[in-house]
């Protein structure tokens, strides 16, 4: 067993032997399935904590031909394959973490080489005969091996990105680097030595122009997961169980960590969240105090092309159309909306629905990480705005309509810019960003079908509240009485009539010419 030449299975066994642990083993079935052909190098892009790292030393350990794991794995998901005991702890590893050799290197240009120095020290203890003093190439290294002994090796790179990242302006780093990984995998003497590439980092591979810098790479991204879309987090059923295991509230784990969707299996939720959440018995934020963090507040700080705007409207629940076929998959290539708002679905602040096209907040703690963003940025009418949105329910709950319509004039006042109404859409926008602190205690549903149309907003108490339901119709340029009576010619609170108590019929309007709201607030109680 080496550090970096087959490092064993220790580093899986810790994730196995942890109080909680999905089995995510039919990863395994798949890089069974495209060993040693064509379609053997494989990039897995995902944001952070959504567990590519656990990812790595699985594949390691399962593949690594230096130790015994049937016990780890002979009650795994894998075990039932075809597959399993014909690849289990049968190849030569290699596991490379960047991020370490970052460390080592203590700067971005020294990393290719500190790199090479320390493996290639590693494999030529195991290979005396076969690696001379003068070799100093990784890729020749492995190539001689393969020729002297026949060996192939599976090679995992952990945190694949870590330069683009950390070293974001560094680029003649980065072309080393990018050179060192097109040696060990796009050269002729690659497809004789390599088993298996698997890399994981949170970018995908840097483009050049259109083309990836390693377009022998299949990629597997939050825009696109195709057949590992089960793998980038934990399913709905995964944490339903786990909710049910630990006596925690489903619909909380939904509201705080769900809205990733991928069609091959539905929601996708964040998995160091969730796990935080169920062995502290409490939903919260767990995203914060990383680099991306920071990497969020300076991109929208950006404004490209209205992305301000676009980011406004996410968080009052619209959705966004973009292009991300465009972006580099770098951190500094960033020349539009698109380019910043698909580094964000790759970051993890915004998911991405492929049918349609369209970027989107997807769950509580990552609108909480906005919030966050724009009170230490450039936002602070928008970060005041929603601060305002307590006293806003506040007198929606006490029935003062006039007293919302005072708050929605000075929200829009102070955010003209980017709460500019054109028609009823952006106004629906505007009041459910205006309602921002609601989302604590209500699931908002926008455009809800209930009675004989639909509802513009419904404001369904969550399990732990003691709030009332609401039900708000908006008009724009028309009188806020035709919105009651809208409501309840149309019965839109039947639709509501599983939640026993009082129901709030809220009608807002808003006169474009002397730009003023005006809110009309009844109380109903269903018989």
């Amino acid at each position: 067993m080496g550090i970096y030449l087959n490092p064993g299975n220790e580093a899986f066994e810790e994730s196995v032997n942890s109080e909680i642990y999905q089995d995510k083993s039919g990863l395994i079935a798949f890089t069974n399935k495209v060993l040693e052909t064509e379609q053997k190098y494989l990039c897995v892009s995902r944001p952070r904590r959504f567990g590519k790292s656990m990812a790595a030393k699985m594949l390691a350990a399962y593949y690594d031909k230096s130790c015994n794991s049937h016990r780890l794995f002979e009650n795994l998901q894998i075990a039932l394959d075809f597959s399993y005991e014909k690849q289990i702890n049968k190849s030569s590893v290699l596991y490379l973490d960047i991020s370490w050799f970052r460390t080592m290197a203590g700067n971005a240009r020294q990393v290719q080489t500190v790199l090479q120095r320390e493996v290639i020290s590693e494999l030529r203890t195991e290979y005396p005969e076969v690696i001379d003093k003068e070799v100093d190439s990784l890729p020749l290294a492995l190539a001689n091996i393969n020729q002297a002994e026949g060996e192939k090796f599976v090679v995992i790179i952990d945190e694949w990105d870590c330069l683009f990242r950390e070293d974001r302006f560094d680029e003649k780093a980065q072309e080393e680097y990018i050179g060192l990984l097109r040696g060990l995998f796009k050269s002729a003497p690659a497809s004789k030595y390599i088993r298996l590439a698997y890399m994981t980092g949170i970018l995908p591979v840097k483009k050049y122009g259109t083309q990836s810098a390693l377009n022998n790479f299949k990629e597997f991204t939050m825009v696109n997961p195709g057949a590992l879309s089960e793998y980038v987090g934990f399913t709905e059923m995964e944490v339903c169980d786990l909710c049910g295991r630990y006596h925690m509230e489903f619909e909380e784990a939904k509201h705080w960590y769900d809205g990733y969707y991928f069609s091959r299996v539905g929601s996708v939720y964040s998995p160091r969240s969730v796990v935080e959440a169920m062995l502290s018995r409490e939903f919260g934020n767990y995203w914060t105090g990383t680099e991306t963090y920071e990497a969020l507040k300076m991109y929208i700080d950006m404004d490209f092309d209205g992305l301000k705007d676009a980011v406004i409207g996410m968080l009052g629940g619209q959705r966004c159309k973009i292009n991300p076929q465009k972006f580099q998959n770098d951190m500094t290539g960033v020349r539009s909306r698109d380019d910043v708002m698909t580094l964000l679905i790759h970051l993890g602040y915004l998911a991405y629905d492929g049918k349609e096209q369209e970027a989107y907040i997807p769950n509580q703690e990552v609108a909480d990480e906005f919030e966050n963003a724009m009170e230490s940025s450039g936002w602070e009418e928008i970060a005041r705005s929603l601060r305002a949105s307590e006293a806003l329910l506040k007198a929606t709950l006490q029935g003062d309509g006039e007293a919302v319509a005072q708050g929605l004039d000075s929200i829009h006042a102070a955010n003209t810019s980017v709460l500019a109404y054109h028609n009823e859409l952006s106004l629906s926008c505007a009041i459910t960003l205006a309602y921002y602190c609601a989302r604590k205690d209500y699931t908002l549903i926008r455009e809800m079908p209930a009675g004989k149309g639909f509802a513009d907003i419904a404001f369904i108490p969550r399990k732990h509240s003691d709030k009332p339901a609401m039900v708000v119709e908006l008009k724009w340029d028309t009188a806020a009485e035709g919105a009651i009576s809208q409501i309840r010619s149309r019965e839109y609170a039947g639709a509501l009539k599983e939640y026993a108590g009082e129901i709030l019929l809220v009608g807002i309007s808003y006169d474009k010419k002397d730009r003023k709201h005006k809110c009309i607030i009844e109380r109903f109680q269903e018989d």
